[in-house]
């Protein structure tokens, strides 16, 4: 797929991948996602502006064949939000391109079998410009779209293609604070 600074972005994220070390590589992708997203020849593709009623997209914009890295945008319509969810074991940045994010980070303190109990280990405000990073085992988190109005656009460079995750949701039966693991499929939402 081509879009104006593609090619910047890959040849960054190849370098920042290419450390290997996995603090070293979450810590050079966040750099070079927060200088391009301030550049104004950087443009992702226009479907990013598109939100999808009833969940926020997400479109892989690249993968890498050499390093196996994955680059995906996630569209967020006004007030959409993930559940609880990990990031199967992979790394993660994560960039606000467009809009405003609420990222609230959890910590698990408490397991039993499939349920589970976390702790809220604080919520960020991010908005345009703002990267972060998940290194396993700390990659437990919700995002929200905090506008009623507006789009958020974040971009996504996982360690490899995260074809599914764990997502929690409230486990009413088992009590309060305890929620229920389940295996997600992740959908990419067509081509942009």
């Amino acid at each position: 797929m081509d879009f104006n600074g593609r090619d910047r972005l890959v040849a960054a994220l190849d370098a920042a991948v290419g450390l290997r070390n996995e603090r070293a590589v979450t810590a050079a992708l966040s750099e070079a996602l927060a200088g391009l997203f301030v550049d104004h020849g950087f443009e992702l593709p226009g479907a990013v502006l598109k939100p999808i009623a009833d969940h926020y997209a997400r479109r892989e914009l690249y993968v890498s064949p050499t390093l196996g890295y994955s680059v995906v945008a996630m569209t967020w319509g006004p007030g959409q939000r993930t559940p609880i969810h990990d990031h199967d074991g992979a790394w993660c940045v994560e960039g606000v391109w467009r809009g405003n994010l609420a990222i609230t980070r959890y910590e698990p303190c408490e397991r039993d079998g499939p349920r589970w109990r976390f702790a809220d280990a604080g919520t960020i405000h991010a908005g345009p410009g703002s990267t972060g990073s998940l290194i396993p085992p700390s990659e437990y988190h919700a995002i929200r779209n905090v506008s009623d109005e507006a789009i958020a656009v974040s971009l996504h460079v996982y360690e490899h293609r995260l074809r599914h995750c764990r997502v929690f949701e409230a486990d009413e039966a088992a009590g309060a604070g305890w929620m229920r693991s389940e295996q997600r499929r992740l959908a990419i939402d067509g081509e942009p």
